[in-house]
Parts: C-alpha cells; structure tokens; sequence
C-alpha cells in the first residue's frame, strides 16, 4: 500500500470523524430543545425510538456527558489523523510549483491543512448539525437516541472516572458540580415568549392577552379589584321596605348588602331572587331573607379570594383594612374581569374611563386604576403610590383636591374638573409633546356604572 493510498485512507477517516461530530453536536443540541411532555406525546403516538429519546432525555447531563466526549474525542481524532494526511498531499503539489524550503513547505501545507479540517469542522461538523437540530429536535432525537443509548453504555465507565474527576477538582473551590442543564423559565421570560408567539402567529391577540392576564392575576391583591367603600350601594334595615326596593329597582344589582345605618353595621346580604314576592307582603323585613356574609383582608391575593368564594358558594365579600374598617365589596365578577375583561350584562351602564378631548388632552376618571392611567397615557406614574388615579393625585399633591386644581405630572399635568365628596371624580389630563398616548390604538378602558 503506497503513502497515497494511505493519504486517502486517512482523509476518509478524517471526513467520517467529521461526520460523527456532528452528530453528537445534532443529538445534544436536540436533546436541550426537546421537552419531556413532547417526548410523552410521541410515546402516546407510537412513533419509533421515542421511548430511547425519553430515557437519554429522563438523564440529560449524564447524556449530554456523553455528546460531550464524543465530541472530543471526534475532535482529538480529526486533529490528530486529517491535517498531517491533508500536508502530506499538498507537499508534491507545492514542490510542483518551486516551493523546495523544507520550512515553506511544512509552514504552508500546515497552514492549507489546518484551514480545511477548521472549515470542514465548524461546518459540517458543528454550524449545520447544530442549526438543524433547532430547527428539527425531534426528527434527530428519534433517529440518533438508538446510536446515543449505545455509546452512552459504551463509555459509561470512563464518564463515571471523568465525572468524578471532575466532581472532585470542583469540590476543592466549594462548587456543587450537580447541577442541571434544565432551566425553568422566569416569569419575565414567559412573557417573551408568549410575545414572540404573538408576533409569529402562534398566539393570536386574545390568546396572548388571556395568558398575560392569568400571570398577572396572582400578582393582584383584593384592594386592586374592589369596589370601593363609596361606590357600594347598599340596603338600610332602619328604613321601610319601599324604600329599599326602590333603591333595588333604580340600581338593578344582583346581590345588596344590607346594614344597620352603614357599612361599618353589616348585617348579611339579600339575593335579588329573594326579594321576588316581598313586595307585597308588609308584615316581613329583609331580615327573613337575609344570607350569611364573609370578609376578606384587602391584602389577600385575587387568585386565593377566587378559591374562597368557589368553596363557600359565596360570590360578595366586605374588604377589610388593617384597622378592621369596611374599605370595599369585592364579587366573583371582579375577580373573574381580571382574567377575561370586563364582562358587562345587559343592565350595566359603561362609561369611558379615559375620553380624548383631542390629541393632548383627556378627561380621565378618579375611580381609574394607575396602571391603566400609564399604560393608556405613557405618563410615567409611580404605581405603588396609589392605586387610582385621584388617590394618586392627593398623594402626589400631598392635600385634598378641590374642582380647579392642578397638579404637575411627570408626562404632562394633570386638572380636577369634578370633586365627588372628597376624591376628584373627573379629571382633564394634558400630556407633553414628548408623551405619546395609546388610547388611539389600544380598545378604551371602561367602567361600569
């Protein structure tokens, strides 16, 4: 067998050495992309190799250990066999063209040689397995799991040496080597991907904002949801039943609280149901009808409250303070918006939370949430120093408002048009030139009356 032979043998190595580096490169990068839940699904659709996949998958670092040394020693073997092959044939070739220097000769066909196996490697060998393994995980974990599962036995020992080696060397600078390739997602990453999908298509507009509203959901606190203490209407023990019918017949809600003078005296709630045929009945009360009531802390988180009313059967609770006062009313409606949006039946009366007057100007109601103040206005607010945006607007002024006052905002400032007892109820808001309003393009925000 002459040096040719053996050349071309070498270069056949070499290019098969290649070869197998990219498919530990494939199955590795495949096997991070797969999750669990997809593999179960295969399992369920009796695709071949798909319970192999699972089992590398159920041991991904050891796996990955494996990709790893066939990775290196693919690698080890392509330095080792291809670029002395490769200068081997290129050495006739350049004496051919008057290249007799032993150093020339050796420098150039080195250089030319190290230049094509670093080509070949990071092109065959590692971008394009890579790339397509991303873009087709399961097609390469099904068909490289059988060949991964045999090596992986294969070299089972030496992994163990070398894992341990390297559990040891770690050890001695206080590292926990056992770690996992698995990364959970943040929250904040979630909502990345969830925009992502919208933005490919994978998730149309209300999909994504549904999910968006369910992550946001358990960050809420009853406070941010309620109806506050003076927007509750309720029934008065102390006056005629007339009286309170016709407070029912005027305000069509279907649950009252009743009380004794106020909201502070709580005596139960009425169901609309269960004033059907007391009207004419004089001798009765509300008592006779009245149903048990619960309070919650205005601290508690939406998600718990919605658990609270699924067990006790119970859609009203009375929010309390810290101080024990009744600061709210908050229903199951409330809880179930902040998921689906507002869910208006055929006798709420929907007035704009913010109208445009014109480009820079709106008129913005008290009652409305901060966050919904920024996200409509881009005025900057700080959120956590009110929770609507008149008490935003007391604190920031640090008084009482009264109709005429105005107060600096950081995107604008901000007029009180209307004062309802002592909380600004309408408000005009001009924003700066620099401040770019999103009433315009996003649905307006409603309240109901």
């Amino acid at each position: 067998m002459n040096n040719w032979t053996v050349d071309l043998l070498k270069i056949s190595a070499a290019l098969v050495l290649v070869l197998v580096n990219g498919f530990f490169v494939a199955v590795e990068f495949a096997l991070v992309k797969l999750r669990e839940g997809q593999l179960n699904d295969l399992i369920l659709k009796q695709r071949p190799f798909a319970k192999t996949a699972l089992w590398l998958q159920r041991r991904l670092d050891a796996s990955l250990s494996a990709c790893q040394l066939g990775i290196t020693m693919a690698s080890l073997g392509l330095g080792w066999i291809g670029e002395p092959a490769i200068a081997h044939l290129l050495r006739p070739v350049l004496i051919g063209i008057g290249i007799e220097s032993d150093i020339w000769l050796h420098g150039i066909a080195f250089f030319i040689a190290f230049t094509l196996i670093t080509a070949a490697h990071l092109v065959i060998g590692e971008q394009t397995p890579k790339i397509y393994a991303l873009r087709r995980p399961v097609t390469v974990a099904l068909w490289c799991a059988m060949p991964l599962k045999a090596f992986y036995y294969f070299s089972y020992p030496l992994m163990a040496a070398l894992n341990a080696s390297t559990s040891f060397l770690l050890s001695l600078v206080g590292i926990d080597s056992q770690t996992s390739h698995h990364e959970v997602p943040t929250e904040d990453e979630l909502r990345i991907l969830l925009a992502q999908a919208k933005t490919h298509g994978h998730l149309s507009r209300s999909e994504h904002r549904l999910i968006s509203a369910v992550l946001e959901f358990d960050d809420l606190v009853c406070r941010k949801v309620m109806q506050p203490r003076i927007d509750v209407v309720y029934l008065n023990i102390d006056k005629p039943l007339q009286e309170n019918l016709a407070i029912v017949l005027k305000d069509t809600h279907s649950r009252y609280p009743v009380c004794q003078g106020s909201l502070d005296s709580v005596l139960g709630i009425v169901h609309i149901k269960d004033l059907i045929g007391l009207a004419g009945d004089e001798k009765k009360d509300l008592r006779s009808i009245l149903r048990p009531c619960q309070f919650v802390p205005e601290s508690i988180p939406v998600s718990r409250l919605l658990r609270q009313f699924q067990s006790s059967h119970q859609h009203m609770a009375f929010v309390v303070d810290e101080y024990g006062i009744i600061v709210g009313v908050v229903t199951l409606e409330d809880v179930i918006e902040q998921i689906v949006g507002p869910v208006e039946d055929e006798f709420d009366e929907i007035v704009p939370q913010i109208t445009p007057e014109s480009e820079k100007s709106f008129i913005v109601l008290g009652s409305t949430p901060v966050e919904t103040v920024n996200r409509a206005l881009n005025l900057g607010l700080d959120i956590k120093l009110a929770d609507t945006f008149s008490g935003y607007l007391m604190s920031s002024s640090e008084k009482v408002l009264s109709s005429g006052d105005s107060v600096k905002l950081p995107g604008g400032e901000a007029e009180v048009q209307e004062v309802e007892g002592r909380r600004a109820k309408t408000i005009r808001v001009n924003i700066n030139d620099s401040s770019q309003a999103a009433v315009a393009k996003d649905p307006k925000p409603n309240q109901k009356v």
